[in-house]
């Protein structure tokens, strides 16, 4: 299910998109319009004879509205602006039309279709997508028209005979491409509809000249061809207001088709399955809008959520690293008292021992605490068998990460206390650079920088990149903001007078060093970031492991945050957490990653269906920034600039599945689910640089050497 739901959230707004884009003819739209054919094949009675031709049931006739009788025809509506103001005119002189809608405009405004016929109006099909159906294949034509169909009758819950090819004009304009699609129309059941008087108006040539053209002669009737869609029809508006009393005061009526020629309505109620299907249709395409909408609007906040939280990172990492690196910066005294170190550790036999050898070289006075969690492979003998001074394997049984952290505090003997991973080693340096920042009596936590060891593959080298990039330029940011929002377990220290004031380690949440951290801002202390404290850890080798770990941190993140939501109206020095620090992790680390994938959406929408061009530019835009981001902070952390070769890949990959991760942790959160601790598997191959040689038993119990 943690690949079914998200995959199917990420199908529906395809989905949806995709119908928008059907609907507003982004999508299998054809505007290529058949030029001028020979005459050969089209009968002389249809070239010479009436504006409405009947080719049902083997048929070949034409009919004209008799005189004194116009029927004014409005082509491509229903428009939102300019047809309620026809449909106001034609009332106000108590006229009627026939509307020929298109299947996209009727989608997106059912409500107007329905008033045409209220009204007393006609409707007729114009096509779904307003494609010249002389280059259509019978299939498509088909389509047209039953989508056509299906829009109006989800409109008005009525059926139309009425059909009006887009691009016609006369009957004695027909010619030997659009005949065969004039014949193929009526064996559909449908009556092709042209006109013989033109208005024009869609050429705007002022409200006299639109009433010249659409007046017949010799008051004779017609067929009068309008619009009201298509851009702006305020010229046909007027014209109308003053066409219909002129010439209703000649003595001409103005009906619909059927009415004029005295024919039965071309207008049938639907009831049953047709119906359903055609609210159904309506519903959706509804729906389809209002998604895309509100998916637009998700698209500009998470757009200027990325841009804010570049330039925040990109100044303020800046003003960080001019702060502790100019010349004479201290926090305070050196601090040299010794130290204590926790390791937790639950079955980590394949990296203990180099967790603990690179502690022994430490160039820092510690003692170092190993708890074993309840392992079952054998991790506390083999800190024991180093024998090792200052090296202490306390056990317990198996409770969690959080109790074994408190059963260390509870063991430990000094006031400074540096918190790390089973699976992490450090480099000689790292325990004093992380606890010189405790010169500053305010400082209540450090954390410390966290590296990835195992980068040679490839999604060791995208991990590589989140680390450098995501997690040490935002913890430089929020170290000027002062409102870190997490200690990194792999690295970190606290006094622990901190940690007692607050309680010590919780298992509220499974990011028990993002809530430890929330908690000590909450209680007044600062907490700050200790660029030169490097710690190396083995991140997940595989995406299954990967899948495991991001799905906890992200998850315990979101409990986090909701267990310290009244810091939001906290006063106080701690409250600048809650006003600064809780919004802005909230954003960059929960809503702005959820809706991160709006993005990619609408990036294969525009690549798969225009402006492509447009499209991949912008996308080589974000990646442009993302790059200066990725280098300046690879910069600033003195690292290799070749990893960054596999960046493009990162964004197309490596990105969509930490959305899909995120994503189910929502699912996760909003269902009330419970997620339990996840231990990966580790394969021992980190070492700081220039630390000792790591070492493996051989099947006889002995160590020897690795290579």
């Amino acid at each position: 299910m943690r690949l079914l739901l998200p995959l199917l959230v990420l199908i529906a707004l395809m989905a949806m998109l995709m119908l928008r884009g059907y609907v507003h003819s982004e999508i299998m739209a054809d505007h290529r319009i058949q030029p001028e054919a020979a005459t050969d094949k089209v009968p002389e009675k249809i070239l010479d004879g009436g504006p409405v031709i009947d080719t049902r049931s083997g048929r070949t006739t034409s009919m004209s509205v008799p005189d004194k009788r116009l029927v004014l025809t409005f082509d491509d509506g229903p428009d939102p602006t300019w047809t309620p103001k026809v449909l106001d005119v034609l009332k106000k002189h108590h006229a009627h039309a026939v509307f020929f809608v298109t299947g996209t405009m009727t989608s997106r405004y059912p409500d107007l279709v329905k008033r045409m016929v209220d009204e007393g109006h006609e409707v007729g099909l114009h096509t779904f997508n307003h494609p010249d159906l002389s280059f259509q294949s019978k299939g498509r034509i088909d389509w047209e028209l039953s989508q056509n169909q299906l829009a109006i009758t989800g409109a008005a819950g009525v059926r139309t005979s009425l059909f009006r090819p887009p691009y016609s004009s006369f009957a004695d304009a027909m010619d030997d491409k659009s005949w065969p699609v004039t014949e193929y129309i009526g064996t559909r059941g449908y009556i092709t509809v042209v006109n013989n008087t033109d208005s024009e108006d869609w050429k705007k040539p002022g409200v006299d000249e639109i009433i010249r053209r659409a007046t017949p002669h010799d008051g004779k009737g017609a067929i009068v061809l309008m619009h009201d869609s298509g851009g702006d029809r305020h010229q046909t508006v007027q014209a109308l207001d003053k066409f219909l009393p002129e010439l209703q005061a000649q003595g001409y009526q103005f009906q619909n088709l059927t009415e004029a020629l005295g024919a039965p309505s071309a207008l049938t109620p639907v009831t049953g399955a047709d119906l359903w299907k055609g609210k159904a249709w309506i519903f959706l395409v509804q729906a389809s809008d209002d998604i895309t909408d509100v998916l637009v609007v998700g698209l500009a906040v998470i757009g200027a959520l990325v841009i804010s939280r570049f330039v925040l990172m990109l100044l303020l990492s800046g003003i960080h690293a001019r702060r502790v690196r100019r010349k004479g910066f201290s926090w305070g005294p050196p601090v040299t008292e010794p130290v204590s170190v926790l390791v937790p550790a639950y079955n980590e036999a394949k990296c203990i021992e180099n967790t603990v050898r690179s502690l022994t070289a430490s160039e820092h006075p510690i003692e170092i605490i190993v708890v074993d969690d309840g392992s079952t492979d054998g991790t506390a003998r083999i800190v024991e068998a180093m024998g090792l001074p200052n090296v202490r394997v306390v056990r317990q049984m198996n409770a969690g990460k959080p109790a074994a952290l408190n059963r260390g505090l509870a063991n430990s003997s000094y006031d400074l206390i540096v918190m790390m991973d089973g699976d992490t080693v450090f480099e000689p340096a790292t325990v004093r650079e992380l606890v010189q920042p405790f010169g500053d009596p305010r400082v209540g936590a450090v954390a410390g920088n966290a590296k990835v060891g195992n980068r040679d593959s490839l999604i060791g080298a995208w991990q590589h990149i989140e680390y450098v990039m995501g997690f040490n330029l935002d913890r430089r940011m929020y170290d000027v903001l002062r409102c870190m929002p997490t200690i990194p377990g792999a690295v970190g220290a606290f006094r622990r007078s901190a940690l007692e004031r607050v309680g010590g380690m919780s298992d509220d949440t499974l990011a028990e060093d993002t809530d430890i951290t929330m908690a000590l801002h909450r209680d007044g202390w600062r907490v700050v970031y200790a660029e030169n404290a490097r710690a190396w850890t083995e991140a997940p080798e595989t995406v299954q492991q990967l899948w495991s770990q991001r799905y906890r941190w992200s998850y315990g993140t979101m409990q986090a945050i909701w267990k310290h939501r009244r810091a939001l109206v906290e006063k106080g020095p701690s409250g600048r957490f809650g006003r600064v620090g809780l919004p802005l992790v909230s954003l960059f680390m929960v809503v702005a990653p959820l809706l991160a994938p709006l993005i990619d959406v609408f990036l294969l929408y525009g690549v798969v269906f225009g402006p492509t061009q447009k499209t991949i530019v912008a996308w080589l835009g974000v990646l442009a920034i993302q790059a200066i981001c990725a280098a300046y902070a690879f910069r600033l952390d003195r690292e290799r600039m070749t990893h960054l070769i596999s960046l493009p890949l990162q964004q197309i990959l490596y990105r969509q599945l930490m959305y899909v991760v995120l994503l189910q942790s929502w699912i996760t959160a909003l269902t009330g689910g419970r997620l339990r601790w996840q231990k990966l598997r580790r394969t021992g191959v980190v070492e700081a640089p220039g630390g000792p040689v790591p070492r493996q038993r051989t099947h006889d119990g002995d160590r020897r050497p690795v290579g």
